[in-house]
This record gives C-alpha cells, sequence and structure tokens, in this order.
C-alpha cells in the first residue's frame, strides 16, 4: 500500500494542494445539498465528505478519484431513513454495507467493472455533465434550488419559477463575471498553464465583488445567506463540535430490514463507484488505471466509518473527480487534501465558508459540465457508429430523466440487447469467393465462438442455396461452444448432402476433430475449361482484378494446386503482356496456378514464335481468351516514342542490336507529326503521349495476331475464342479494357457484364 510521503514531490505538491482547495470549495455545497436531498442531517453530507476526502484517499489506489456522498444515492438513502424509521438504524445498514464491499474488494469483484460498455461510461459523464448545468444554472441566476430534490425533471419544473421574476441581479452578475473569467483564462494558453488554477481565483473573485455588492444596497445585495452563500454548521465550542457525530443504532441487528439495506446499498455503491472510477479513469490526461478491487475495499473502509460515526454513504464521485482533474491535480493527495480542508473549515473557519457566493461556485461547476457534454463528444459518438451512438444517447438520456442508477441500469440492457444482436446478425465474417469452378460462400468464424452465435451461424448455414459449396474457416478461432460444433458437425454430416450443398473445412483444431478438407474446384480443370466462355472468363478475369484492387486477393492453397496441376495443364486463357516487373499477370488478376498461360515480352508486342505459342494455347491446349494487355508508363514504349522522334536506334547508343525490332514494331504505332512537336512538350506530356501510344500499340498487336495465325482467325470466327484487349494502370492497380477493338465478343454482353462487376 503506498505512503502519503510519496507524494510529497516538488513538482506534484502545488499542484494537487492547489487542486485539493478548488475540489474543497466543490464539494463542501455538494455534501450539504445532497444530505439535503437525502432528508439526512446537513453535518452527515460533511462527515461523508470528510472520510472520503482523508480515510478513503489514502486507502485507494486511485491517483485522480475524489470520494464522498453521491447524488446518485439520494433517492435510495432518503427512502431507506424513512423506511427503516430513523436515521441511526440506517446508519447500521451503511456500517455493514462497507462490511460487504470489503469482502467484494477481497473477492476481487472490481473485474466487473471491465464489463461496462465505454459507450455506458461517456453517456455517464455526459449526463453528469447535463445535470451539472441545469443544478446550477439556477445558483447561477440567483434562485434556490437547496429545497428541490437532485433530479433533472424536479430542476426543470423548479426553473420555471427562475423566469417569473425571480432572478438576482447580484447573483446573476457574479455567476456571470465568473464564467467570462474562466472562459478567457481557459483561451488563453499563459494563463491556462499557470500554477494557479482559474476557480481559485473565481472563488475570490466572487467573494470580494459580493462585499463590494453589500456597500451598494438594493437588489446588488445578497442578502438571503440561506439563498445565495454557503452554509456552515457552525459549533460554538469543542463538545457542540463533536456533538454532531451520530452513532448506528447496534439494537437493530435483529432487524432483517437493515440487512436489505445494506445490501442495497452495497451494490449500488459499489456499481456507482466502479463506473465512477472508469469514467475518471478515461479523462484523466496521463490515462493512469485504478485498481478497481482495492477502490472497492477503500470504499468499504470508508463506509463502515460512516456508518459509526454518522456519515452519508460514499462512492467515488465523478463531478469531483472531474474538477480535480480540470483542477491540475497531479495524485490523490488532492483528495486528502481537500478532505483534511472540510475538517479545518468545519471545526475552525466555518464563519469565513459563509462568505463564498453559491453563484460562483455555480459557474465552476457549469464549465464542468459543458466539458463533459462538449459538442465534440456528440459528434464523436454519431461519427462511431450507430451500435455506439444509440446506447449513448439513451444513458445520458436516462440518467437525466431518472436517476443515475435506473439510467445505468436502462443504459447497460440496451447495450446488452446490442451485444446480443450484434452477434445475431454479425457473429461471423461471410462473402462468396468466385472461383474458377463456381462461387463459394466463405464462412470465417470469430476467435471465440460461444452458444449466442449458434441461431446465426445456423441461418448462415441454411441459406445456402441447393448444390452450393461452402468453406468453413477456423483458422482464427481459439475456442468453438460444443453446441455449435454439433451444429457444424451434423450439418456436413446430415443436412448438406440432403441439399448436395459440399461443405469445405479449414484450419480447425485438432481437438475438434474436422479435418482440413476443400471440396471445390479453385484451379482450372479440364472439364471446367470446356464449359467456359470466353465471355466467362472475361468476367472472372475483371472480377479478379476488382478483387486485386481492393485487397481483397483469394486465399489459395498452392501446395493443392501445385499436385492438381501436375499432371496436366488447362489454361482458360492467354494473356500477352509486357515484362515489367510491376505489371505481374497472375497477381493484377488474382489468379492461381494453372489458370492462365502467360506469355511476356517487352512492349507486349508479336512475333512469329510467340503467336505461335498463342496458337498452341488456343487451338491445342483449349484457352477461350486471348488477352493482349499493355500498361502505362512502359519503358519500352517510352524508348520507342524517344529513338523513333530522334531517328536513331538503341544500338547506335547501347550496343543492343536485338533490341531494335521490338522498338521497330512499336513504331507503328507512334504518329510521325508529332515527333515533330515533342520537344516542346514538358515531361508529363511526353508521358502522357507514351500511353497513348501504349494503347495504340496493344490494338495493334491484336490486328498482327489476326493477320499472323490463320488458325486463331479461323476460332474467333467459330465462336470458340475472342481476342480482347486491356491497358494496366501501375499507378492504380486497375485494368482499362479496350472493349471496342475486341474480336468475337458481343459488346453488349460486355457492357452488361461489366455493370455487373463494378
Amino acid at each position: 500500500m503506498s505512503t502519503i510521503s510519496q507524494y510529497f514531490t516538488p513538482k506534484g505538491l502545488v499542484k494537487d494542494f492547489l487542486a485539493g482547495i478548488i475540489v474543497f470549495l466543490v464539494a463542501l455545497p455538494l455534501c450539504l445539498g445532497i444530505a439535503l436531498a437525502s432528508n439526512a442531517p446537513l453535518f452527515s453530507g460533511l462527515v461523508a465528505g470528510i472520510v472520503g476526502g482523508i480515510l478513503v484517499g489514502l486507502l485507494s489506489g486511485s491517483q485522480t478519484s475524489v470520494t464522498g456522498p453521491a447524488a446518485g444515492l439520494t433517492a435510495i438513502v432518503a427512502a431507506q431513513i424513512t423506511s427503516l424509521g430513523s436515521f441511526n438504524t440506517f446508519l447500521l445498514a451503511v456500517f455493514i454495507a462497507g462490511i460487504i464491499q470489503i469482502g467484494m474488494g477481497i473477492a476481487k469483484a472490481g473485474i466487473l467493472s471491465s464489463f461496462f460498455p465505454s459507450s455506458v461510461i461517456k453517456g455517464l459523464l455526459a449526463a453528469i455533465g447535463v445535470i451539472l448545468i441545469l443544478k446550477q444554472l439556477p445558483y447561477l441566476l440567483g434562485h434556490d434550488m437547496k429545497s428541490t430534490e437532485v433530479s433533472a425533471p424536479n430542476i426543470i419544473i423548479e426553473m420555471k419559477h427562475i423566469f417569473i421574476g425571480e432572478i438576482h441581479l447580484g447573483a446573476l452578475v457574479v455567476g456571470l463575471l465568473s464564467m467570462a473569467f474562466l472562459i478567457v483564462w481557459d483561451k488563453i494558453k499563459v494563463l491556462k498553464k499557470s500554477l494557479v488554477p482559474a476557480p481559485l481565483l473565481v472563488v475570490v473573485f466572487g467573494v470580494i465583488v459580493s462585499q463590494i455588492f453589500r456597500t451598494l444596497g438594493g437588489d446588488w445585495v445578497l442578502s438571503n445567506p440561506d439563498r445565495f452563500m454557503v452554509q456552515v454548521p457552525v459549533a460554538e465550542n469543542p463538545m457542540q463540535f463533536l456533538g454532531f457525530f451520530t452513532m448506528p443504532d447496534f439494537k437493530q441487528l435483529s432487524n432483517e430490514a437493515v440487512y436489505i439495506t445494506a445490501i442495497t446499498i452495497a451494490i449500488v455503491a459499489s456499481l456507482e463507484t466502479l463506473l465512477n472510477l472508469e469514467a475518471v479513469d478515461r479523462l484523466d490526461k496521463k490515462q493512469r488505471t485504478s485498481p478497481a478491487s482495492r477502490e472497492l475495499f477503500a470504499q468499504g473502509v470508508g463506509n463502515m466509518t460512516c456508518g459509526l460515526i454518522g456519515g452519508l454513504p460514499v462512492t467515488s464521485v465523478i463531478i469531483r473527480g472531474s474538477v480535480n482533474i480540470n483542477a491540475g491535480s497531479e495524485t490523490k493527495l488532492s483528495a486528502v487534501i481537500h478532505g483534511v480542508l472540510l475538517l479545518g473549515c468545519v471545526m475552525l473557519l466555518p464563519v469565513y465558508l459563509n462568505f463564498i457566493p453559491l453563484s460562483c461556485l455555480a459557474a465552476i461547476l457549469l464549465m464542468t459540465g459543458f466539458k463533459l457534454v462538449s459538442i465534440n463528444l456528440m459528434k464523436q459518438m454519431w461519427k462511431d457508429g450507430f451500435y455506439q451512438f444509440f446506447p449513448f444517447i439513451i444513458t445520458l438520456l436516462a440518467i437525466v430523466i431518472s436517476d443515475l442508477l435506473i439510467g445505468i441500469v436502462i443504459g447497460l440492457i440496451v447495450s446488452v440487447f446490442f451485444v446480443l444482436n450484434s452477434n445475431m446478425r454479425r457473429p461471423i465474417r461471410r462473402y462468396v469467393e468466385r472461383h474458377v469452378g463456381g462461387d463459394v460462400l466463405h464462412i470465417e468464424l470469430a476467435n471465440q465462438v460461444s452458444f449466442l452465435n449458434r441461431a446465426a451461424l445456423e441461418n448462415v448455414l441454411r441459406s445456402a442455396k441447393p448444390g452450393s459449396h461452402i468453406l468453413l474457416d477456423g483458422r482464427n478461432t481459439d475456442y468453438i461452444d460444443p453446441d455449435v460444433l454439433s451444429l457444424i458437425k451434423d450439418f456436413k454430416a446430415e443436412t448438406a448432402p440432403i441439399y448436395n450443398i459440399q461443405v469445405s473445412l479449414k484450419g480447425f483444431r485438432d481437438k475438434y476433430q474436422l479435418q482440413d478438407e476443400i471440396q471445390y474446384v479453385d484451379y482450372t480443370t479440364r472439364e471446367l475449361q470446356e464449359q467456359l466462355t470466353p465471355e466467362k472468363v472475361l468476367r472472372y478475369l475483371i472480377e479478379g482484378n476488382k478483387r486485386f484492387r481492393l485487397g481483397r486477393s483469394l486465399e489459395r492453397d498452392y501446395n493443392r494446386q501445385i499436385n492438381s496441376t501436375a499432371a496436366r495443364q488447362s489454361p482458360m486463357a492467354v494473356i500477352l503482356s509486357c515484362i515489367d516487373s510491376r505489371a505481374p499477370v497472375e497477381l493484377v488478376f488474382d489468379l492461381g496456378i494453372g489458370d492462365v498461360f502467360s506469355a511476356r515480352i517487352a512492349g507486349n508486342v508479336t512475333s512469329t514464335g510467340l503467336v505461335g505459342s498463342i496458337e498452341y494455347a488456343c487451338a491445342i491446349a483449349g484457352a477461350k481468351l486471348i488477352m493482349v494487355m499493355g500498361h502505362t508508363r512502359c519503358g519500352a514504349v517510352g524508348a520507342a516514342v524517344e529513338y523513333v522522334c530522334k531517328e536513331r536506334t538503341i544500338a547506335e547508343d547501347t550496343g543492343c542490336q536485338l533490341i531494335d525490332p521490338l522498338i521497330q514494331e512499336i513504331s507503328h504505332s507512334i504518329d510521325r507529326h508529332v515527333c515533330s512537336t515533342i520537344h516542346k512538350k514538358n515531361p508529363s506530356q511526353i508521358q502522357d503521349y507514351a500511353n497513348e501510344v501504349a494503347t495504340k500499340n496493344v490494338r495493334h498487336s491484336i490486328q498482327r495476331i489476326l493477320e499472323m495465325s490463320i488458325k486463331l482467325k479461323e476460332l474467333v470466327n467459330e465462336g470458340k475464342i475472342a481476342i480482347v484487349g486491356a491497358v494496366y494502370d501501375v499507378a492504380s492497380g486497375e485494368i482499362h479494357y479496350l472493349f471496342d477493338h475486341s474480336v468475337g465478343l458481343n459488346l453488349d454482353d460486355v457492357k452488361a457484364l461489366t455493370e455487373t462487376v463494378s
């Protein structure tokens, strides 16, 4: 356990002391107000604040949380005091609740905080901000809210009186000037980073202004202390001060209602503490994590003490915690200091505290409220999506309309509903893979597949069409619920055969006894090749390039493809492309082993040997489509433009005599008239022209193939093959097809095809 001495550091001591003062000033009226709203003695609220600050502050492992009486418990406390018949009996329940909380801390029950959705936590923060604004606005305007229960509906109803003449001019000016001071201070970086916190200056400012108004007289004077000023009970002597403390009624130990109340307080206070602790940790600029179970233990000791000496039940309080952080707190020493100041002021200086106007404290809390419910938070939650925004806004509204506990419960219920709905609708990742052998429904199971996923998985499996293929992928799965495992095995063994559904398995752990089994064909076989048409092949290539661009390439078992294609090959197409390293055909079309013949030559030009290879691919090996694919920024085309326009040869410059025939073949696509003006073009314009030449060169190669091969022309006329041109963009990865210059394709079918794929 940490000792307080470790927090006495030169760097943090001043900040913690100043933050402690601010929290003390904020906590003081809250302690009194919560006690009043709870129908409890006012001094019980101060006792809770002192115990929460000093004792719980020392025992807690949180560096930012501040403990005290909580507004969220007011309704429960008031109801239980009435139910039990006396405040002393209620104190006994608080004492027992503390024992229960200590047991929860020892049992490490703080882990429950990990199961609260972030949307609920953020909704809690925003709701507290709204309540702060609603609650403090009347004080800012000089209206008495002390007799009003701390709940938004009551506050809103009470606020109607403000607008029918109950605005006090002096309180209003103090409040508005205090807010203006805080806003300006926060906008100036030098002031914002100074050691002196703005809220402390606001309090001093408020006291000075209120005293000035006293000299002015009239409507400026904050004449009614109970309405406009902080009110602390004043003890005339030490014995009277000790008399403010109250002992529990241990004679009620046999009263069953005491234990029911104790359990209720323990559960509600622990839940509120864990939620508020999580919320404060999120506000912490250093993003420190508080030990939740240790916090429950500390809260339990605090509530035992409060029960023994007459204090209200305590929890970690988000209002004071957020003020503590905004005031520049470094460690939990600020919480301890705030408790010491509460004790010292209640004992020694109660008269002087009563000079502080409530409207300047309201300004401090209003600014805190605006930070908690900022527009940026709303925008971020909306941006995060419906599944985050809806539980967030429901939690916010429920807390504001009802109270903290009911709102949290409603928020948790809504979040659980969304979680269950998400598991029902999207427990798995499913998508259709278009293999050359047909469509495969690929189902990727999640890391943890629980019984909640069973219905969703069953719906997906049942939705498969008769005669289709399903791939169940368990490579990322660590756990499968026995019910889900039974569903998979039963579907594969019994249901799927009835509907002629082929079920393939991949990646399941050995303990599940589901061996890898691939039943669909992911490479081109002779049977598939015979069923293909040029249009079907083209569609498969277009879809493959789309998968490549989107980063959704099919996962292939290359070892299986190697074994399957070792005996023979039956590619569906032959692709004539450039040797450029940036245009690998198999990758840009997302192809597997044995899917296409790949003929590569610089500039994708034709020659007798190359066209002979294409003849073999189509006439003998059965390929259905010839694609001539050029590409942008082609080195061979760029060289051809340069040397043709210079009327020189590469051999003259480099000595590479065998390259010149390639350049000459590409030169058929170069306009000699352009060469006369090319020296006037900039590099970008020259590159654009080279890309135009690359496109013309593709068309020229298609023409040359038909001129050089009688057999290929015959196959085109018979409708057995087709030829299409394409240009690959090395910058985007996209293929642009030259359908207007294709041969053997129905252009209407091609247009419909491309629209379907896109």
